[in-house]
């Protein structure tokens, strides 16, 4: 995936764009958006669970016939087909496989803002309670004044505490923010 700092985050953002609203029509006009999402999310949780996927996806040493081998077997196994399985298989025959986890974030946005729920990302310490990440959804709702979709992302470098993005808002309030704040000020004191 390319980084937002390279000169390929926008050519990258924009085929996953383009691959994720054709999908995203097609999904529409058969009345299986849910039915897409749900399956395209199985599959971004199998690529975040193997290394070895990972490795299939990123690397352009695999030759296309490989990957699109590679990826029927695994969707063939998850029993994964209809359109997102004929989709994923179209992104691997056309040498997109890198773009993917792109192209199903990209798709999961479009759901949202048509059914007008709002997206954020919580990232945390440490997996949070049910109870915990209840106050944190109910929270969010209140600011958004909408319904909204979490991702939780689990960084423990954190120490404690979060850090909320919903749209182009970010709130940063990790212990680790808080000791560098504290560290920079003592260092000024001297």
């Amino acid at each position: 995936m390319a980084q937002s700092g390279s000169h390929e985050g926008p050519l990258l953002s924009g085929v996953a764009l383009r691959y994720a609203s054709a999908l995203f029509e097609l999904a529409r006009e058969a009345n299986a958006v849910d039915a897409v999402a749900g399956d395209l999310d199985r599959f971004d949780q199998m690529i975040r669970g193997s290394e070895d996927l990972q490795r299939l996806i990123r690397n352009p040493i695999f030759t296309a016939e490989e990957q699109s081998n590679a990826i029927g077997a695994i969707l063939d196994k998850a029993d994964l087909s209809g359109l997102a399985g004929n989709f994923i298989r179209l992104v691997a025959s056309k040498r997109r496989l890198f773009a993917l986890p792109d192209m199903i974030r990209a798709y999961q946005n479009l759901v949202s803002d048509a059914k007008g729920i709002v997206r954020a990302q919580v990232t945390l310490a440490e997996t949070p309670s049910d109870t915990v990440m209840n106050e944190i959804k109910a929270a969010l709702r209140d600011v958004a004044k909408a319904d909204v979709s979490v991702d939780v992302k689990i960084d423990p470098s954190l120490i404690g505490g979060l850090i909320v993005k919903m749209g182009s808002r970010m709130v940063d309030a990790s212990v680790r923010t808080k000791l560098n704040s504290i560290r920079l000020a003592m260092k000024e004191v001297r």
